[in-house]
Order: C-alpha cells, then sequence, then structure tokens
C-alpha cells in the first residue's frame, strides 16, 4: 500500500466504527485527511485494535517517522555536565525516554488535534499507546496521582520509552505544596528512568501549559530537582530540558549558563 492508501484505509476503518461515521465525508486535501486522521485517533477509546487495522497504523506511522528530521543526544551539545536544552517537538527526539505531562486519567487527550503535549505524544506514537495506559490504569484502579511517574513503550516514537507524569494544577497563587508536587513529579521520572537502566531522559515543561504554573518558577524548579538528582546518584541519566517557546528557552538558558 502507499502512505495515501494506508491514510484512506485507517480513515475508513476508524469511521466505520464511530456512530454517523459512515455520514463524515473524507476531506480531499491531504493535509485535511491526515488532520481527520489524527481526530480520529484521539477520540477512539482504548477499545481493542482489529490486526488489519493495527498492521496499517504501524505502517503509515513508521513512513512518517521516516519523513521526521530526528534529533539524538548526541547532536546536542550540554550546557552543564549531564543536562541539555533542546528547543523543538519532543515526539522528534531520540532518546531513551521523554516526558508526557499527563492528566489524571493518564489515557492521553481527548480533545480532537488539541495543542497540548500529551495530544501530540500520543498522536504520533499511536493507538497502542492509549491501550497501554489503559491497562496500567486498570491495575491501579484509581487515577494517577499528582508527582508520580508511570512508564509505557514509545511505539512508534524514536524514543524507546514515555515517562507519564501528572503535575500540579494552578487555579491560584502558587502554594509550597503546589512546587514540592512539581518537583516530585521530576524526581518520580528520574527514580523510574533509572530503575529501568535509561541512560538518557527528555523533560517537557511540566505544567506550565494548561496547568498554568508559571514558567520562571517551573524552570527553576526543574533544574534544582534534576541538578541534586544527578548529584546524590551517580548512575543518574542524562536530561534533556526539552522547550518549545522561546520564553522558555531564554529561561533554560540563563540557568544552566
Amino acid at each position: 500500500m502507499t502512505q495515501e492508501e494506508r491514510l484512506r484505509f485507517l480513515l475508513q476503518a476508524l469511521l466505520a466504527e464511530r456512530p454517523g461515521g459512515q455520514d463524515i465525508a473524507i476531506p480531499r486535501r491531504p493535509g485535511d485527511r491526515r488532520r481527520l486522521l489524527r481526530a480520529l485517533m484521539n477520540t477512539r477509546p482504548p477499545d481493542p485494535i482489529p490486526p488489519e487495522v493495527l498492521a496499517v497504523q504501524d505502517a503509515f506511522l513508521q513512513a512518517e517517522l521516516a519523513e521526521k528530521s530526528i534529533t539524538r543526544l548526541a547532536d546536542l551539545t550540554p550546557r552543564q555536565p549531564g543536562r541539555y536544552l533542546w528547543q523543538g517537538d519532543i515526539t522528534t527526539l531520540a532518546v531513551d525516554a521523554i516526558v508526557n505531562a499527563a492528566n489524571s486519567q493518564m489515557l492521553g487527550c481527548f480533545v480532537p488535534c488539541h495543542g497540548c503535549i500529551d495530544n501530540a505524544i500520543h498522536s504520533a506514537a499511536g493507538m497502542e499507546l492509549r491501550q497501554a495506559c489503559a491497562q496500567l490504569m486498570a491495575r491501579q484502579g484509581h487515577e494517577e496521582p499528582t508527582g508520580q511517574a508511570k512508564l509505557t513503550p514509545g511505539y512508534h516514537l524514536p524514543c524507546r520509552y514515555v515517562l507519564h507524569t501528572v503535575g500540579p494544577i494552578i487555579t491560584g497563587p502558587v502554594t509550597r505544596r503546589d512546587q514540592a508536587l512539581l518537583a516530585s513529579c521530576y524526581r518520580a521520572c528520574l527514580a523510574l528512568a533509572e530503575a529501568h537502566g535509561l541512560a538518557s531522559v527528555a523533560f517537557c515543561c511540566i505544567s506550565t501549559g494548561e496547568f498554568h504554573f508559571p514558567n520562571d518558577l517551573a524552570a527553576q524548579i526543574a533544574v534544582d530537582t534534576v541538578s541534586a538528582w544527578q548529584r546524590d546518584h551517580p548512575q543518574a541519566p542524562a536530561v534533556v530540558f526539552n522547550v518549545f517557546k522561546d520564553e522558555d528557552r531564554a529561561l533554560y538558558e540563563a540557568l544552566l549558563r
């Protein structure tokens, strides 16, 4: 199958699963077709995936990955020993693990084509990632507490694993508890990475987007917590602070100077 044939197959298969899906027309423009596929994947519950659909999705996402520009740790220069700064799309980082700023359901973002990092990671990884998260949550039996971490495979991401953590949600002044919980997110991810023998972890700016943690304070907590962990743990993984906005890049450049 060509990539276009895979895309149309997936659209037809996922629309057929939905009530009223047969009434949704497949867009004419390629970009709109890809956007519709992402929306359908974003909103699909973690139900079993038919093997033929999974095989086509896997081939489609691998072909998409092959067209991306991938950044590896060896491509970066450390700002401090064991600490790097990189601005760009975290789903194109080939490190041992990237960190996902998840919500307490831990199933990914169900808002079609939403701009959050949770949505971006699940979209690039594929539908298996939501299934893996659902299995973890079913065994746990309750929502994910703030400040802890879970590990899943990376599936069609260039990283090996994804570390999922729920950061604090800020609705007023930032409290000491909020700060402690954010620091706990970084420690929990590093502890889990170290337990699995991972050599490199890329952190997004946890809690600073939809959860409204102030960017400057979040960056300070991130750098302080990672620096202390690496100092106290000789086998700690190398850390990439991944930023997307120029504002965050400037903050981390100052802190890592």
